[in-house]
């Protein structure tokens, strides 16, 4: 048995490996729906579609303090978790450096640069069979360096545990985050864009760049 799918033509390659073709008419339109019914009815909508499309049933969106406590704790992992958001901390110090505010005065006027961070920022970390705690360092650690006031995580929650995988969570401790709630999917996007009855909507939502 090979592993390697085998392609007859490289027409037949380019159209597998086109992700345009993944996004289909039908999928684009169940995308729209859950948007909107998420804008008329709001955490009903998000639960329902989190009980729908990750087959967990949850009256509180948000991680409750038992979920908390099921973070992963395993000392070298946290080690590891730590040095890694370290190094990233730093990369993102020197770059926000050259990202500073400037201006040139003129007569009559000036020119230049405003750089100001935004208030609230969503974080979307994927879940499903594997642990993305990288997500979580890669995407608060900038907001954090550039100064944003409030940053909030959205994780879908794994049917089996009906909760945000232990490992996310304890990338979410170990940077202060603590507004986190166990949704995926469009449901969450929709959450984050357009606020719920217990979700605040944010400026801005970021994510792994292949989602």
């Amino acid at each position: 048995m090979t592993l390697i799918p085998q392609y007859s033509s490289p027409e037949e390659f380019r159209k597998a490996f086109n992700r345009a073709q993944v996004f289909s008419p039908e999928l684009t339109a169940l995308v729209r729906e859950i948007l909107q019914e998420i804008r008329e009815t709001g955490n009903a909508a998000v639960r329902k579609f989190t009980e729908k499309f990750d087959g967990v049933s949850r009256e509180n969106l948000n991680v409750s303090p038992e979920e908390w406590d099921s973070a992963a704790n395993d000392p070298r992992m946290l080690q590891l978790l730590d040095k890694a958001a370290g190094n990233i901390r730093r990369f993102h110090r020197e770059e926000f450096k050259r990202e500073q505010s400037w201006r040139l005065g003129f007569t009559g006027g000036f020119v230049g640069q405003q750089v100001t961070p935004l208030k609230r920022v969503g974080v979307y970390v994927p879940g499903g069979r594997a642990a993305y705690p990288s997500s979580v360092l890669m995407n608060v650690i900038p907001a954090q360096v550039a100064g944003v006031d409030e940053i909030v995580l959205v994780s879908p929650p794994s049917k089996e545990r009906g909760m945000i995988n232990p490992l996310v969570l304890a990338a979410a401790k170990l940077l202060g985050i603590t507004e986190v709630y166990a949704i995926g999917g469009a449901q969450a996007i929709g959450a984050l864009a357009y606020g719920t009855g217990s979700i605040q909507a944010v400026d801005k939502i970021t994510g792994p760049g292949n989602e």
